[in-house]
């Protein structure tokens, strides 16, 4: 008798109707089962309902045939009205089932190799229960079939049968525990250890910016830590266990539930392999999203992956989606006895294995003939594997690794420029493959180095049991996959089509964004809404920092001898104050402003006023300048925040509506003190003047601008929505493209000299 008649009028319940193995079983369903009806458990995603979530996916095109002209439903509304009905909820809390449900196929779980481990346990154990309790509640013999894993046998070696899996471990205690889990690791990392850990990572890298810059990235680090710990306590205590990781672990656990409903719900336990694109249906190649292997040929395709940690004979367990769906459209059509489960391995291994070393030749022949383009560099050169071994593997990476640490550091410290951002995002490209390849060499290195043979004699009996054109709708036999074509026409194509279109869309977006560098967006006049445009001035208007134009201010009022000491005396103390710079830019201010002790600020002001104005400006960059005049003409209200003191502002005067600087405290004879009269605007404080400001003012944030070229700015760019990284040091670099903000070279004109000294002659040993 053929499926369709073993199965007509068959209610089937499908979870994880949404996910790869489930979509194909639904368009399998309707295609070629019509007397079966279809009712989908799926759980509400942000706005849209179960119901809504169905919509969505019959839109797709696999499922467009099926509904329309020349078809028995007018639209996608009238199939789902016919064929199936939607069951709103998740694992997480099993709603209740209809009453009329003939077979339940437990497709959903939670598939990624490394889950947290008490998410793991949610859906792969504790969500399998709730399904199997919501189904004995309906009163009626279910067939309950489990969609599993052949990778439940562990770390095994050898002929794995089609049998429960042999193990001693109480899925109770476990679940207990890795539940747990959550609370414990959230509890270790308040700890005032792990605590400080975070708090001085944090600071390392933002003490410039703020505490509160700083603390944001503590507790960020603190979620991320969580997280890790997570993902490498359940991978732990699953290879403690015999297990490769946290999802067969929790896979083989959830088979133990299954196994003891058995006396109440006929079962059946079905073992895939790894799941690939279709050999036929729903067409040749179809695959959803990127599975097990994807990642990795993709990364080779791109040149970036240099080396497997596999033996070239060791056999990867593949099997296409449409044969997998053949295989549990068959075992729907079963009758299991109650209190004995049927097992059913689909995998390729044992009848028609594909090794590591025809795999690599597979793909890198379809990549050789079809390479990926790198536009101006051209075709991309292909790695050639020689399977050294995962030692080796694992040494050459932990290389890479080291490597990229030292270079990394070296980077921050040197001194910026387009050169060096250009190394930092080198570093960054290498940074994010070096990831990637540790990533997937500690997922896949135990698949990968794996000594399984799945046993498959109960699908093959299957597939011999099918009837007519059965055989062809839901064949399960592997054997007949030639895996060279399968390969290079089937599933490589597949997987890169979208890459390769993603490419074209990159290209473009890259030639754009290169044509458009350093140019900046448009100033647009805001009659709506007040705006300002908000200027640092040292490093983004001027090619000058805070020691250089103490100099300038200093030196012009010393005699020649005073000139030598004063330079002497910095030159000295420069290591410090780099340091204390680096710790905290308002003590470092402050250190620098001491030395302005017994000056009169009024002369400070002449000088600047006859001496520097003419060497400020001719420092000033003529884009900055530029910039400044399109925001006044738009209207825009534009601000300098400085924390250079106000005398060196003076010359900047008719460029801005109002300065903000270091104000000199003076004694009732006009003397500098050597302190400030208020705080010093850095980092977060010029962030809290901004709001402030904007508070009083009726100013709109949202449209207004900032401009700034250090990470200490980054509290002040954050607060505007269109912040500016003006030649950035690398840490700001890296802030801003991970922000997409724009980023900007501007430069000083060629005329100015960083080694010249305004108003000191050369009898005192500096030209002026």
């Amino acid at each position: 008798m053929r499926l369709a008649d073993k199965l007509k009028d068959k209610k089937v319940l499908v979870t994880g109707v949404t996910g790869f193995v489930g979509e194909a079983l639904l368009h399998r369903i309707i295609g070629e089962l019509p007397g079966t009806t279809v009712a989908a458990i799926i759980r509400p995603k942000g706005s849209l309902t179960g119901v809504d979530r169905m919509a969505q996916l019959l839109k797709k095109d696999i499922f467009k045939p099926f509904y329309g002209e020349g078809t028995p439903y007018a639209d996608a509304e009238a199939l789902t009205a016919a064929r199936i009905q939607v069951v709103e909820g998740d694992l997480a809390d099993v709603p209740e089932l209809p009453k009329d449900l003939d077979i339940v196929v437990h497709c959903a779980g939670d598939v990624s190799f490394d889950p947290p481990i008490h998410e793991a346990f949610t859906t792969n154990v504790l969500g399998t229960k709730s399904l199997l309790e919501r189904i004995v509640e309906t009163g009626r013999p279910v067939h309950y079939v489990h969609i599993s894993t052949a990778y439940t046998a562990g770390r095994r070696r050898g002929a794995i049968p089609e049998a429960p899996v042999d193990h001693f471990v109480d899925w109770r205690t476990e679940a207990e525990a890795g539940m747990a889990m959550k609370a414990r690791i959230e509890e270790q990392s308040r700890s005032a250890p792990m605590l400080a850990k975070f708090r001085k990572e944090a600071e390392k890298l933002h003490r410039r910016a703020g505490h509160l810059t700083a603390a944001a990235d503590t507790e960020r680090r603190r979620n991320e830590w969580v997280a890790k710990r997570l993902v490498e306590t359940g991978t732990e205590r699953a290879r403690s266990l015999g297990w490769t990781d946290c999802y067969t672990f929790t896979k083989a656990l959830g088979e133990r539930v299954v196994e003891e409903f058995a006396s109440t719900l006929p079962t059946s336990i079905v073992r895939p392999a790894i799941i690939e694109s279709a050999v036929q249906s729903p067409h040749p190649g179809w695959i959803e999203g990127f599975k097990m292997a994807e990642p990795l040929i993709l990364a080779y395709g791109r040149g970036e992956l240099p080396e497997f940690p596999a033996s070239p004979d060791s056999v990867i367990e593949i099997i296409p989606v449409d044969h997998v769906v053949g295989a549990i459209c068959a075992v729907m059509a079963t009758e299991p006895e109650l209190s004995k489960p049927e097992y059913y391995h689909i995998g390729s291994g044992a009848r028609n294995p594909l090794t590591f070393e025809q795999l690599y030749a597979g793909v890198r022949e379809y990549f050789s003939k079809h390479p990926f383009d790198l536009g101006e560099r051209g075709a991309v050169r292909l790695p050639v594997w020689k399977f050294p071994g995962g030692d080796s593997v694992e040494s050459m990476l932990r290389y890479g690794e080291r490597a990229h640490k030292i270079a990394d550091k070296i980077i921050t410290t040197v001194p910026r420029g387009e050169r060096t951002r250009k190394y930092a995002r080198e570093l960054d490209v290498q940074k994010r493959r070096l990831d990637f390849l540790r990533r997937y060499m500690d997922l896949y290195s135990e698949y990968a180095q794996a000594e399984l043979q799945f046993i498959d004699d109960n699908v093959l009996a299957l597939h011999n049991a099918l009837e007519g054109e059965d055989k062809e709708k839901f064949a399960c036999d592997t054997a007949v996959v030639d895996w060279q074509y399968y390969l290079q026409e089937l599933h490589c194509p597949s997987v890169t089509e979208s890459m390769r279109r993603l490419d074209v869309v990159r290209k473009k977006r890259n030639k754009a964004l290169a044509e458009s560098a350093g140019v900046l967006k448009k100033v647009e006049p805001h009659a709506d809404s007040q705006v300002i445009a908000a200027f640092d001035m040292d490093g983004t208007l001027l090619s000058s920092n805070v020691i250089e134009t103490y100099l300038w201010m200093r030196l012009p009022e010393l005699d020649s001898h005073q000139r030598v000491g004063e330079i002497g005396a910095m030159l000295r103390k420069l290591p410090k104050l780099i340091a204390a710079e680096r710790k905290d830019r308002g003590t470092f201010l402050r250190t620098i402003y001491r030395r302005y002790a017994g000056a009169d600020l009024e002369e400070l002001n002449q000088i600047v006023d006859e001496i520097l104005a003419e060497h400020v400006l001719e420092r000033l960059s003529g884009a900055a300048v530029r910039r400044i005049r399109e925001h006044r003409a738009a209207g825009h209200k534009t601000i300098l925040i400085t924390g250079a003191v106000r005398p060196l502002t003076r010359p900047l005067e008719p460029l801005f509506d109002e300065i903000v600087a270091a104000e000199l405290a003076v004694d009732d004879r006009g003397r500098c003190t050597g302190f400030l009269s208020g705080p010093p605007l850095v980092g977060e404080s010029r962030a809290a003047w901004i709001k402030h400001h904007a508070r009083q003012t009726n100013i709109d944030l949202s449209k207004s601008y900032a401009y700034a070229d250090s990470h200490s700015d980054l509290p002040m760019l954050s607060v505007v929505g269109n912040p500016v990284a003006v030649s950035p040091d690398v840490s700001l670099f890296r802030a801003a493209r991970a922000a997409r903000w724009q980023i900007v070279d501007w430069k000083t004109p060629s005329t100015s000299s960083r080694l010249e000294l305004p108003g000191v002659q050369r009898s005192g040993g500096l030209a002026r």
